[in-house]
């Protein structure tokens, strides 16, 4: 096991997932993480670091069981879960199956690792910490986002309670909140529709993954000792 203790990265195969991955890789720390799929980047990152990829349906309770399990033997000083996927379109016409698919991969899947981590860390004594990756669209309304909105909401109402649990083992939950960065989850944005966001950002761009992953560099590291139960929002302005 590395000096720093081992970091469990959820949905860090791509994306701010994977720049999570190599951020912690660099602080030293033993980063175990998952997604459905591995990619590229993520093989050249392994060959570097030293990172165990696991395979994860987050929809598939079979799956995240697996994962719990995974979670617990790796005895976790820290817990990224920045695993979630979102399915756009009308709620009043979204089928069930993709209402259920989102909110199990959203909602479910990261209170289940939660739950895992937290177990291990009060078991063995560890002060460790958890950071949910949650979205802008729990703060502000956006037509076709409801079911994942709702589902990230419901992560960051977890941090308030647990916070108050977990507080006194030492260890420390918190949400950051991205507003809008390039990733998969923005691809879909027009080019109009850009201008449009940056125009009304105070500080005039759009995020990116270094943007959110200082405040997660933040949360915990020694600077971010004192803080929990907190949802740091990260958007340039564009909620005030």
């Amino acid at each position: 096991m590395s000096e720093q203790g081992t970091a469990i990265v959820t949905g860090g195969s791509r994306g701010l997932g994977l720049k999570i991955v190599e951020h912690f890789a660099e602080r030293g720390f033993r980063v175990v993480t998952c997604s459905r799929k591995p990619t590229s980047a993520l093989d050249e990152l392994r060959a570097r670091f030293d990172i165990e990829w696991h395979s994860v349906d987050a929809a598939s309770p079979t799956s995240r069981a697996e994962m719990a399990n995974i979670i617990t033997a790796a005895q976790p000083h820290l817990l990224i879960n920045n695993i979630g996927s979102i399915a756009q379109g009308l709620f009043i016409s979204e089928p069930q199956e993709s209402l259920e698919t989102v909110v199990a991969t959203n909602y479910i899947a990261p209170m289940v690792f939660i739950q895992a981590a937290a177990r291990s860390m009060v078991g063995n004594g560890i002060a460790g910490q958890i950071v949910n990756v949650s979205s802008i669209n729990t703060i502000r309304g956006y037509r076709g986002v409801a079911s994942y909105a709702s589902a990230k909401a419901g992560i960051d109402g977890l941090v308030r309670p647990l916070a108050r649990e977990l507080g006194p083992f030492g260890i420390r939950i918190n949400s950051v909140v991205p507003g809008y960065f390039d990733s998969d989850l923005t691809a879909v944005v027009t080019d109009d529709h850009r201008t449009q966001i940056r125009n009304r950002t105070p500080l005039g761009r759009l995020g990116t993954t270094d943007d959110v992953v200082g405040a997660i560099n933040y949360l915990t590291s020694e600077p971010g000792t004192f803080i929990t139960g907190q949802t740091l929002v990260i958007d340039g302005g564009i909620t005030c």
